[in-house]
């Protein structure tokens, strides 16, 4: 059994998630720092996003609790659910840490994760989207580049401490980095998280 129309309910509730993440992945993609004051503003967003995440999640349990039947497992439902409110809180807890420690300025390794992270959400928003309407094969491709961009990460994530410990030597600052830096990789496993989940749909209702 799958979802019959965009109108079924948890159809509607899943691919608003998907929506929120990519909303969200694009703002903190975007949002240019370019003094402290902007950290506040920053983060305060991220903050807003993952709120009506953890609305939307409640709503979907709520909904889940209620129904009779579902149109794919519910156990199938929650997991998704579950796995694209992590996203949400990797991308508030990684805002939190720039304010937290006061940087404005990305370096070429935070761009390059951030970039991956901004098309993971839309990856994820499409694939959410294709399930609504049914396109079960078609989620394969939007999985299979989510995975690819986590693995670029995982290049990113190496290059990154390699450059933290030869270049930098203040000791304060590798530890503030290095966290940011792991956020960052915890946010793109996340998106895989999403990915593999996907695919385990695919593969009990195609």
């Amino acid at each position: 059994m799958a979802f019959k129309s965009k109108k079924d309910k948890f159809a509607v509730m899943l691919l608003d998630i998907a929506q929120n993440i990519k909303e969200g992945a694009d703002y903190f993609a975007d949002y240019k720092l370019t003094k402290i004051s902007d950290l506040k503003v920053f983060s305060e967003k991220m903050k807003e996003y993952e709120h009506k995440g953890d609305s939307m999640v409640h709503t979907v349990i709520k909904e889940l609790n209620n129904a009779f039947i579902t149109p794919i497992e519910r156990e199938d439902i929650l997991e998704l659910t579950m796995r694209m409110d992590d996203v949400l809180d990797g991308l508030e807890h990684c805002a939190a840490l720039f304010e937290m420690y006061s940087i404005i300025n990305a370096d070429e390794y935070m761009i390059k994760f951030v970039d991956a992270i901004k098309q993971c959400g839309a990856e994820i928003e499409v694939a959410v989207d294709k399930l609504s309407t049914k396109k079960l094969a078609a989620i394969r491709e939007n999985a299979i580049k989510i995975k690819d961009l986590e693995s670029v990460c995982d290049g990113v994530q190496r290059q990154s401490i390699k450059s933290l410990f030869t270049n930098e030597k203040d000791p304060i600052r590798i530890i503030q980095y290095k966290e940011i830096y792991e956020s960052l990789e915890d946010i793109a496993d996340d998106c895989q998280a999403v990915a593999n989940t996907l695919e385990t749909i695919i593969m009990k209702n195609a």
